[in-house]
């Protein structure tokens, strides 16, 4: 074969693999053609959805964004560019970004919706009648406790209906070194318990124009504030640990708090944070003030469109399949989401569960066989309605910190005359071999009723300060 033709044979392979290059490209550019729906979520089980809805729906992809917090958000707003299609937002935040106009309103796509969800997370995706999101998970409160401390204290958790009974377990409790509880001031705690005591503090009308903030008249959040006030001045509860912190989570471990009110997304957050007492936990029913079977929601949240997005309808169909559509919610129950829809917390599977999944898919009996989604399903049916988030919830919360938040907190001055009255005590002397003199009296921490104070005159600032009316 001459020279030429192997040339022109070099020349036609080279042609054909160009070919079959572009025919390549141009299969990856239809391909690229899809619609795609930008999500920003915490969600861990959102990447495995996200693949499921895309062999459902191959006209459109996902890409997932995690993201925690707001302030991302609240700059891509602003800025006008770089806002996903859909966000998942707290239930107690969602308020905030409807009446702003951030979220799109989906009372027409969801006419029918109302009933395939508890009645408390279908309440927190509606405004004044309209519907601006489709509720995901849910957070009805629950009683975590240490079965194995309460016993050594002679308390069984199954006789604590009321929040006197509560403070008797916590009085026994103390008498064998443990605390009941611990909480240094936690806004979401706080409201959700004023929620449960029957609390209405916060309206807003219906023009989003006009908000009541009444702390210091609402009854529920009086209830709620002596109650709490009784159990810190007995020296009842631990408020010098932070929830969530490594002090917090060892104190758990060891014992040291024996119980926790929380949302029922806390199994498998006991597990990551509390793998070694694994078993000796339980979950009861929440105490209330007056032994009432109410209950209220502590976290939880919701898929929203953003009011920008140009792919509305796309995105509405990623939010549907994740909230409503079985596949969607299986997947994400399946990945620790306690759910937000009756058809899964009635599910016999589900309501007979007595393990919980760990991080490498082994399953722990963390509430010593108990049958544990049970009562948390029935937490669930219990939520009331009625309650309502500020439209600038998530400022609040950041304020709580410095306002009723103080009523947790020593003073560097409490600190160092606990510390001197601790060495006297010990008979301890100076190093010249003085007496150690008495600690003067740093005066008192603030009330929680003076905290409450402080942080309604902020909010009411606040509100005015954004363009709202404030009674």
């Amino acid at each position: 074969m001459g020279l030429r033709w192997k040339r022109r044979i070099r020349r036609a392979l080279a042609l054909g693999v160009a070919s079959l290059m572009l025919l390549a490209a141009a299969a990856c550019g239809q391909g690229d053609m899809r619609t795609v729906v930008t999500v920003w979520s915490w969600e861990p089980s959102m990447k495995a959805l996200a693949a499921g809805f895309e062999r459902a729906n191959p006209d459109i992809r996902v890409d997932i964004k995690a993201t925690s917090g707001y302030e991302n958000l609240n700059t891509a707003i602003e800025d006008g560019y770089g806002t996903p299609d859909v966000v998942q937002l707290e239930y107690f935040a969602l308020q905030q970004y409807a009446i702003s106009g951030q979220l799109r309103d989906l009372t027409d796509k969801t006419v029918t919706y109302g009933d395939a969800y508890t009645p408390g997370t279908w309440a927190s995706v509606r405004l004044n009648g309209r519907v601006y999101g489709l509720p995901m998970d849910s957070g009805p409160m629950a009683f975590f406790y240490n079965k194995s401390a309460f016993d050594q204290a002679g308390v069984d958790a199954s006789t604590i209906h009321t929040w006197n009974d509560y403070y008797e377990a916590a009085k026994k409790l103390k008498a064998t070194g443990v605390y009941i509880a611990a909480d240094s001031g936690d806004a979401s705690f706080y409201d959700a318990m004023i929620w449960l005591a029957g609390g209405r503090p916060f309206r807003t009308s219906v023009d989003g124009k006009t908000v009541t903030v009444d702390l210091d008249g609402d009854s529920g959040t009086k209830t709620f504030t002596e109650f709490w006030q009784k159990m810190i001045d007995e020296g009842l509860i631990d408020t010098q640990l932070s929830t969530w912190s490594d002090g917090w989570k060892r104190a758990l471990g060891s014992g040291d708090v024996a119980s926790v009110f929380s949302g029922a997304w806390m199994p498998s957050l006991l597990l990551s944070d509390v793998p070694g007492t694994a078993g000796l936990w339980r979950v009861a029913p929440m105490p209330t003030a007056d032994g009432s079977s109410t209950n209220s929601e502590n976290g939880g949240s919701a898929l929203g469109v953003l009011q920008s997005s140009r792919k509305p309808n796309a995105a509405f169909r990623f939010v549907e399949y994740a909230c409503h559509e079985e596949a969607g919610i299986r997947a994400r129950v399946d990945g620790g989401a306690f759910p937000a829809d009756t058809a899964s917390l009635n599910a016999p599977g589900f309501l007979s569960k007595t393990t919980i999944k760990d991080s490498r898919g082994i399953s722990v009996p963390y509430f010593g066989g108990q049958e544990f989604n049970k009562v948390l399903s029935k937490a669930a049916e219990r939520v009331s309605v009625g309650y309502q988030y500020l439209p600038f919830e998530v400022y609040a919360r950041s304020d709580f910190r410095g306002t009723v938040g103080q009523a947790y907190r020593w003073s560097t001055a409490e600190r160092s005359a606990a510390l001197t009255q601790a060495r006297i005590d010990a008979g301890m002397l100076n190093s010249d071999g003085s007496k150690i003199a008495p600690p003067k009296s740093p005066g008192p921490k603030i009330s929680l009723d003076a905290g409450i104070a402080l942080w309604q005159k902020d909010l009411k600032e606040y509100g005015v300060n954004q363009g709202f009316t404030i009674q």
